[in-house]
């Protein structure tokens, strides 16, 4: 039997059961033409990200801006080389930038009368093009130091800097002349200092739990919709995987700002990569909200990190919602509604995996442990190394993401190479097809996404390398293959309780019974039965304890099972005050 999901954010799952492969195939061969037209994505982007200049080898690129300007989107992010240019946010060109100091953190960017401007972290400058495809940008004017900036241009031509980054200092609004030499028309007013004491989400820490220590608040934005002005903020630090954006609210771009109490407003935890902060809301061509975000990895150095497009909406009472749900599994660009899951699910969690050679302390098995913080590295870079998996019965497989580790890699700056490998696929283990051919690859495409043209039916999957770059050994952190388990969906959960911590207001304790086909469970809570939109995915447990609670809120809980074939959403929601 063949169970299919497909995910809604008020509660909604369509369980699809069909008797044979072959019906499921056609069915399968039709939506995935669909989803091909629309261009499906998984988190982290599939960008050439840029290796670090210093030591230790790592990528890197974090604090994001969006613009669209000219009908194309163009990307900023924080130690690039430059920025990258797309005509469908899928396909992805990169530009390097001369002109504005391009290693600076943190670069925003605004249309001011046809030309795009930039600023920079705490650099003195705005820079301008009204080319940007030319990578060529010139200094127009000096302007106030702002940490972590964020250029705003309102309704009516009024131009606003936000800024902050610190454990200390407030976030700050300042009103700046939009045009001639931009002087500051304000003194900074502060707006928001963080306060971890009441809530949850703001305490520093990969799971909430440095209490001591006081967050960084920093990655202010602003988007204005229905008249409201929603400034965003990032925190607790880029390094956890608890950073995410809060939003405060407010009539006037210079506030008064209230805190939300649905914050945080962008968060990923959990999942394969997790972290959701200092993002940028744009809108698409098509008027649709999306938010682009800073991911952590973390590892290497605390600035290891990758970027994640997240789809975005405001419900008819003005809560800003951010879509994480399964947010690092595959998704469309097209926007039909707010529910953009792909339906296709992961199949290789935790399977068998052998390898031709492993690395001490990096099996095969951490290729497939949903974790890009492990990885699976062969002994050597040399042609030939493989990494096979075992996914235990023919599973379809829509579409796969290779995470390369750079295990050992030497590279500093741009990389001018490419990861080059075979993927094939077998029923038997005995005799192989190919899947697919990149021993040709001249893209660097360290988290590269495949989207296959036709769905493969396949147990075994073989990845064998051609060539690695960099002089680093062949090492996957996510060899993740997308489809359907062609089973049965698993039962729903029943059984769910949630108790708020007596003695710390800012966590609660949510349990639940097992239920039978699960792999994993997805606990869903919010501050109405209707508006639960912060996710925790809980892998070998039937318990969480959730701290990233707002003192004074109440919140309603429940809890998805997940396995390789689909989801079922819980019928039962609990509430706490």
């Amino acid at each position: 039997m063949v169970g299919m999901g497909k995910i809604g954010f008020h509660g909604v799952i369509a369980a699809v059961v069909v008797a044979a492969f072959c019906i499921a195939g056609a069915k399968a061969q039709k939506n995935s033409t669909r989803q091909r037209d629309a261009q499906t994505y998984c988190n982290p982007m599939d960008l050439d990200y840029r290796f670090s200049v210093d030591k230790p080898s790592r990528r890197e690129a974090a604090d994001p801006t969006m613009v669209v300007y000219h009908g194309e989107y163009w990307l900023f992010a924080s130690k690039s080389g430059g920025y990258w240019e797309s005509k469908d946010l899928h396909t992805w060109k990169h530009i390097q930038a001369e002109g504005y100091p391009v290693e600076t953190y943190a670069p925003t960017v605004v249309e001011i009368g046809g030309k795009l401007y930039l600023s920079a972290f705490t650099d003195p400058y705005l820079y301008t093009t009204d080319d940007p495809a030319t990578g060529r940008w010139r200094q127009v004017a000096k302007i106030p130091l702002f940490a972590d900036p964020d250029l705003f241009l309102d309704d009516n031509h009024k131009l606003y800097a936000y800024a902050g980054c610190s454990n200390r200092d407030p976030l700050r609004v300042t009103e700046l002349a939009a045009s001639g030499d931009f002087h500051a028309l304000s003194q900074p007013a502060a707006v928001y200092t963080g306060e971890p004491e009441k809530h949850g989400w703001e305490v520093p820490g990969d799971t909430n739990q440095m209490v001591k220590e006081r967050p960084w608040i920093e990655g202010s934005w602003m988007t204005k919709h229905g008249g409201k002005y929603y400034l965003q903020f990032a925190g607790p630090g880029t390094q956890y995987k608890t950073y995410g954006d809060g939003v405060l609210v407010a009539d006037a771009a210079t506030g008064p700002f209230v805190y939300a109490d649905y914050n945080p407003v962008s968060f990923k935890p959990t999942g394969f990569i997790a972290g959701a902060g200092h993002s940028s809301t744009f809108q698409d061509l098509s008027g649709a909200y999306w938010h682009i975000s800073s991911m952590t990895i973390s590892v290497r150095h605390m600035f290891e990190r990758r970027l994640g497009l997240f789809p975005t909406w405001f419900t008819p009472d003005g809560q800003m919602v951010v879509d994480t749900y399964l947010g690092d599994y595959p998704h469309t660009l097209a926007r039909d509604g707010k529910d953009t899951f792909a339906g296709w699910f992961l199949l290789d969690l935790k399977k068998p995996a052998t390898a031709s050679s492993t690395l001490p302390g990096h099996e095969a098995e951490k290729a497939v442990d949903e974790d890009v913080r492990t990885w699976w590295s062969a002994a050597t870079g040399n042609p030939g190394e493989w990494l096979r998996v075992d996914m235990g019965a023919p599973r379809r497989v829509n579409a796969v993401q290779i995470n390369f580790a750079d295990e050992g890699s030497d590279t500093l700056g741009a990389s001018k190479d490419a990861y080059r490998y075979v993927m094939e696929q077998s029923l038997d283990g005995r005799r192989w097809t190919a899947l697919v051919d990149r021993s040709e690859n001249q893209r660097d495409a360290p988290d590269e996404y495949i989207e296959l043209e036709k769905p493969a039916l396949a147990r075994y999957v073989r990845i064998t390398n051609v060539h690695t770059p960099g002089n680093a050994k062949f090492s996957i952190s996510g060899l993740r293959l997308f489809g359907n388990g062609l089973q049965t969906a698993p039962a729903r959960v029943t059984g769910v309780r949630a108790v708020r911590d007596a003695g710390d207001a800012r966590k609660a304790t949510i349990s639940w019974k097992p239920a039978h086909g699960a792999e994993f469970y997805i606990v869903r809570l919010g501050v109405r039965p209707d508006k639960m939109f912060e996710y925790y995915q809980v892998y070998d447990a039937t318990q969480l304890t959730v701290p990233s609670l707002n003192v004074g809120v109440g919140y309603s809980f429940t809890v998805d099972a997940v396995n390789d074939s689909g989801v079922t959403i819980s019928k039962e929601i609990v509430s706490i005050q």
